[in-house]
């Protein structure tokens, strides 16, 4: 069966290249359940793998031929492999976390075969505290960051007793409403785009505000420039992973002393966090790093753009303040930003906000597309994004969820990708970076670890 592929997934397949793989991934922890043996992550396989039925989005590869006129469309892959797409690895000894990152930096790195159906999932045991992991990679063009988390968590339960959950790619005669939504999203995200001619007609006062900010380089809506750092060039395929989490109530009690919201507080961790790491190369620019901060649109029936809820189909730019040298002053820096980027949207439709979004993206799509990296100045640093996972513990046929780390995609001027989630009290941290543009990535970890430990004492947080 042949299907069309929508204009943003074309968009995705299209600019794929071996320097950027576009696919995005998911690294979840586990803790065996109770009784299990040594076995298990090999029961674990197993049942990943047995699966009889598989729904119809992991069932779709890209194809074109005389046939479809030279035109990309989604073709079903009729001698699926399921060994292909679901494997089992070990880590070498001694089994630490670090082995597990570098493991998952190795398998982001590697492009998915247009020829199958564009995923991958990887059963990884040996880590030496016992845990199994598995790592997932999907490409963007079949679903985005939020659709892949959304889709994890549609096969877990708050409930340890319950069995016979399938894994994400299993078929179900009556899908959960979040796996629906996870398959529809494509179609939603085209209708979205053929309605925007019809509302953008309002826009033009909030426009012409916005890009007078931008002009004056007051990072709102769209930013038109940001300082060139080292981050911002030519990237590789080659990938590094580095993930940690944080307790949420740490980060909430920073921002409730300072009037600021969980996202601030998570955006200036990475501010001081990236001002250390620049310095470390002697490469901090005088000017302030710009983000750029998805936003979900459902929070615009409050009237109010939000970062902690929705699909991320609109986006602010943010400066960091990360040419201030007192930590306290980069959370206000980067609290004024943002309510200033909220406000902009606040004005407008979501229709609206995404045409300004896809204005606020075009300086870094077609920058890279014309070659011109180091002619002109990337319009944002670093993408930040924060995607809300379960609030509560989760378990998957028993096995306990005990972190779960989003991985994205870096591209040529935009080296580095920071993709947070919530899940059960913890803020999980997944830097995806190029292995040779963003050397010891690793060392961030440790930054943002002192940056939230600074953040606290400039509160007053004991």
């Amino acid at each position: 069966m042949v299907t069309p592929i929508d204009p943003t997934g074309l968009g995705f397949l299209l600019a794929e290249n071996r320097a950027m793989p576009m696919h995005v991934g998911g690294l979840q922890l586990f803790r065996k359940p109770e009784g299990a043996g040594r076995g298990y992550g090999r029961e674990l396989y197993e049942h990943m793998s047995g699966t009889e039925r598989i729904a119809p989005l992991f069932l779709k590869h890209p194809h074109r031929s005389l046939r479809t006129a030279g035109h990309l469309v989604w073709e079903q892959d009729e001698q699926f492999d399921i060994e292909h797409h679901v494997r089992h690895s070990a880590l070498p000894k001694p089994g630490r976390v670090r082995e597990l990152l570098d493991l998952c930096g190795l398998l982001h790195s590697s492009r998915l075969a247009w020829e199958r159906p564009l995923w991958e999932a990887h059963v990884i045991e040996g880590l030496r505290d016992g845990r199994v992991a598995m790592y997932t990679k999907v490409h963007h063009s079949l679903v985005d960051g939020v659709a892949a988390i959304r889709l994890m968590a549609s096969v877990l339960s708050p409930d340890p007793a319950t069995r016979g959950m399938p894994p994400p790619w299993g078929y179900r005669e009556e899908p959960a409403a979040e796996a629906a939504d996870v398959a529809d999203i494509p179609g939603q995200a085209l209708r979205t785009a053929l309605g925007i001619t019809a509302e953008a007609a309002g826009m033009p006062a909030a426009l012409i505000k916005t890009l007078t900010k931008s002009v004056r380089n007051e990072a709102s809506a769209v930013s038109l420039y940001a300082p060139r750092t080292m981050l911002n060039q030519q990237v590789t395929g080659s990938r590094r992973f580095a993930a940690q989490d944080w307790p949420i109530e740490r980060i909430r009690g920073v921002g409730k002393v300072t009037g600021t919201t969980i996202n601030d507080v998570v955006i200036a961790m990475c501010s001081g966090a990236l001002r250390s790491y620049l310095l470390d190369f002697d490469a901090l620019p005088e000017q302030s790093l710009v983000a750029m901060v998805p936003v979900g649109l459902n929070a615009k029936q409050s009237h109010i753009a939000s970062t902690e809820g929705g699909n991320a189909l609109g986006s602010i730019m943010v400066r960091m303040g990360t040419e201030l040298t007192d930590p306290g002053a980069r959370l206000r820096s980067v609290h004024a930003s943002m309510k200033d980027g909220k406000e902009a949207l606040s004005s407008m439709t979501p229709v609206q906000i995404l045409a300004m979004s896809a204005l606020g993206q075009a300086p870094a799509i077609l920058t890279p597309l014309l070659r011109m990296q180091g002619i002109v100045r990337p319009p944002y640093n670093v993408i930040i994004s924060n995607v809300p996972g379960p609030r509560t513990t989760q378990y998957f046929n028993g096995a306990r969820l005990v972190g779960t780390y989003p991985l994205s995609i870096p591209i040529h001027g935009m080296a580095l990708n920071i993709t947070c989630t919530s899940y059960a009290g913890l803020m999980c941290f997944g830097l995806t970076g190029c292995r040779r543009t963003v050397p010891h990535l690793q060392r961030l970890l440790g930054y943002l670890d002192h940056e939230l430990g600074a953040l606290e004492r400039a509160a007053g947080v004991s």
